[in-house]
């Protein structure tokens, strides 16, 4: 049985109405993903056309998913919003905070232990507001919302990045900071830009060593961590349909890596057999009912360059496997071409590890396709040359891999089985071979591969594969295999050549669990006490931030300059920071610490213009909030590009920068600087980023006047005395402005509420 079938009923038996209705006002045939936002829209049925790429537009999301380390801020900001329950249904999920080093037993008990005052804040916080909460150990969130909550035609937003894996069901889901979670928690509309539309067209079958993950590793390698921002992602063709559900899950999820709002494919009978297969046959039954309005019309897939922005073909029959990296995930390379290519950029072929799991590749499927290599190498008398990791996505698959004897073969193997939760995916591993900066290689079947991700380390160097494709190059220890071509020597000394991985869609005897980790909330949540201690070095109640003043944004200082890739790893680090999530002013002391410094090419290393010296990112940052005086950012394309945590906008607010100035903004970092108060500023003239020097002071003329659709003009003083004048973009609208005048997004609804 489903959970919230009637609210999903009631999705269904407004979508022929509202879909028919913009089909007439557009006048033209739909895509799916254009069905799912006007059958969303705030105020019901659709009565304009949305200008892709140009129009805000209200949404009413029909649930919200959030995890542990994001989860905690989202509903610090939602206990200061003054409602009684949420608005719509919400869930949370304890997947972040379980570190991977010893194993499921020990690794789970040490952080029942050691995060035990968050999972009590986090549950009983639920259990007050009318949320769902699955406890630690019950599985990663996307794989859970996969099995329980994902639905064709819905629309979720969650606070994390890879919400957008429930487009595997069919969904538009995307990722957000916790504020806009929290907007929609209170029952307002949630705002975003509606999406341009990139069409991919897939035709042929998946064959032999070639995966789902291989479909997204090409795409990446197409429209790089930029090209799809903006965008959904639209799978469709023939090709689509022979894909299992989980498969269309692992492309969606991805499709974080290249910037895209969301990906989705259209329901089709993998789709049915997924539902059915996880008990929500009644899903099934009601989608069937409006089956039509679940996927693209045909003529948009006859002809969709006439529909689509942008148009994609991929031949899965001819697809060949993948290996995406280092440090980037858009790195892509054809598995026999890897080894030319990592001699000529000196590449460590040695692969220490092979870590398989995460949200993005954690379903029974993957674990079988996984399971037939290890198999192979143990009847084959393979030894492994590297250490293997294994994360099962939930309990349900981790229960059902178990009773199938999936996990004993891997165990078998030498393979650790960590937790169901994300571990080293997130850089919650405690890795015991290796110290300091050593350089190294390992292989995974994670989404993303930026420096020191995955275990603190700049030198790692980390490619992302298929889960077959990691346990075979870790069997061989050599990032050059190819085991479509190549052999290896076995324990007798004899060459032997791996098989094709087999794998199995769903479990032959269907999914079982002995305890899914769920615990409902109460009806009534009145009488729960939420309790934050006073000298809490994990939870700080939050204080509301303070608007900007215009007379503050003269005389700005430059806190740093950062050089290239900046992402919202480098802005606020995971790893063992994730224990400071709930407490703003502890979690600040990591404020841009990854960070580039144009100027000497360091982190954590920037100058104090007023004494001349330099010191650590928020150590500058705290002098400079210490003296009142307000700072900027300056950054590159892309900047904010990754996960969806709003610390990274939070924590430079509360250290007092006032603006960030790049070339080009991720989509929801960008929305977070905004939620926040924050100036998102991108360049009008992208050389005038060479313009910026250490010393520089600046000054915002006209901030007085700023509206929509006007640039800004900054001074920049440099430290001689002369000056230049830029102009800045920005993409605010009047409610966004709002915002930034009231000095957050959630100042604004509590005083709508007061």
């Amino acid at each position: 049985m489903a959970f919230d079938i009637d609210m999903i009923k009631k999705v269904y038996s407004q979508m022929a109405e509202r879909v028919d209705k913009a089909r007439e006002i557009t006048g033209k045939p739909l895509t799916l993903s254009e069905k799912i936002l006007y059958s969303h829209l705030w105020d019901g049925n659709p009565n304009k056309i949305f200008l892709r790429g140009k129009d805000y537009v209200d949404f009413a999301p029909d649930r919200i998913a959030c995890q542990d380390a994001t989860a905690q801020m989202a509903l610090l900001q939602f206990m200061q919003a003054g409602k009684k329950t949420v608005a719509v249904p919400t869930t949370v999920h304890c997947d972040h905070l379980i570190q991977a080093k010893q194993g499921a037993v020990q690794d789970l008990k040490r952080a029942n232990e050691t995060s035990n005052e968050v999972f009590d804040f986090l549950e009983s916080v639920s259990n007050k507001y009318g949320i769902g909460f699955w406890k630690p150990g019950a599985g990663i969130i996307h794989q859970v919302v996969l099995e329980n909550y994902a639905f064709p035609g819905g629309m979720m937003i969650g606070t994390d990045s890879h919400t957008v894996n429930a487009g595997g069901l069919g969904m538009v889901a995307i990722g957000v900071g916790g504020a806009d979670a929290v907007d929609v928690m209170a029952g307002m509309p949630w705002e975003l830009k509606f999406p341009k539309l990139i069409g991919v067209k897939l035709t042929g079958e998946l064959n032999g060593w070639t995966a789902s993950k291989d479909v997204i590793l090409k795409v990446a390698g197409i429209l790089t961590v930029k090209g799809g921002t903006g965008a959904i992602v639209e799978y469709f063709g023939p090709g689509a349909k022979n894909l299992s559900c989980t498969g269309k899950g692992t492309i969606c999820n991805m499709g974080a890596e290249i910037g895209a709002t969301t990906s989705t494919f259209g329901y089709d009978d993998a789709m049915e057999r997924f539902l059915r297969a996880t008990d929500r046959s009644d899903i099934a039954d009601e989608a069937n009912k409006v089956r039509e309005y679940l996927t693209g019309d045909d003529e948009v897939y006859a002809n969709p360059e006439q529909y689509f922005d942008q148009v994609i073909e991929i031949d899965l029959t001819t697809l060949r496997p993948h290996l995406n990296g280092p440090f980037t995930p858009d790195l892509a390379t054809p598995v026999g071409e890897l080894g030319e290519k990592a001699a000529k950029n000196d590449w460590p072929l040695k692969v220490d590890w092979g870590l398989i799991g995460s949200c993005t590749n954690s379903s029974y499927e993957d674990l079988t396709r996984a399971a037939s290599i290890a198999q192979q190498a143990i009847d084959k008398k393979l030894k492994p040359k590297s250490d293997f990791g294994i994360n099962p996505g939930s309990e349900q698959i981790r229960f059902t891999a178990e009773r199938d004897g999936l996990l004993e073969v891997f165990e078998n193997l030498g393979a650790t089985v960590f937790t169901n939760a994300c571990g080293p995916c997130i850089g919650q591993w405690d890795r015991s071979d290796r110290k300091g900066e050593e350089k190294n290689t390992i292989v995974h079947s994670f989404n993303r591969n930026f420096s020191k991700r995955a275990d603190g380390n700049p030198n790692t160097h980390a490619f992302v594969g298929s889960p077959e494709m990691v346990a075979a190059i870790a069997i061989s220890g050599r990032l050059d295999f190819d085991p479509m071509n190549d052999t290896l020597l076995n324990e007798d000394g004899q060459e032997v050549k791996l098989d094709e991985p087999v794998g199995l869609e769903l479990p032959p005897k269907g999914f079982e669990v002995d305890d899914n980790g769920y615990l409902a909330p109460k009806e009534d949540g009145s009488s729960v006490d939420v309790k934050v201690a006073n000298n809490s070095e994990r939870l700080q109640l939050l204080e509301p931030f303070v608007p900007i003043q215009d007379s503050e944004l003269q005389g700005v200082k430059l806190l740093i300059k950062a050089f290239g890739k900046c992402t919202t790893d480098h802005i606020s680090m995971a790893g063992p920071w994730l224990r400071y999530r709930g407490h703003l002013d502890n979690i600040a002391n990591n404020t841009l610490i990854g960070a580039v410094n144009a100027f000497n090419k360091k982190t954590n290393f920037v100058k104090d213009q007023f004494t001349g010296e330099y010191g650590g990112v928020p150590d500058v940052q705290r002098e400079y909030k210490a003296k009142g005086v307000k700072t900027i950012v300056v950054g590159d394309h892309n900047y904010g590009e990754g996960s969806s945590r709003e610390h990274a906008a939070m924590q430079p607010r509360f250290l007092g920068v006032a603006a960030v100035l790049v070339k080009s903004f991720a989509r929801i970092h960008e929305t977070n600087l905004k939620k926040q108060g924050m100036l998102g500023l991108t360049f009008a003239n992208e050389a005038d980023y060479d313009l910026i020097q250490e010393d520089d002071t600046f000054n915002f003329v006209d901030i007085a006047d700023f509206a929509p659709n006007k640039q800004l003009t900054l001074e920049i003083v440099h430290a001689d005395g002369s000056k230049d004048t830029i102009k800045v973009n920005h993409t605010y609208n009047d409610a966004q402005i709002k915002w930034y005048r009231e000095g957050s997004a959630l100042n604004l609804i509590k005083k709508q509420n007061a």
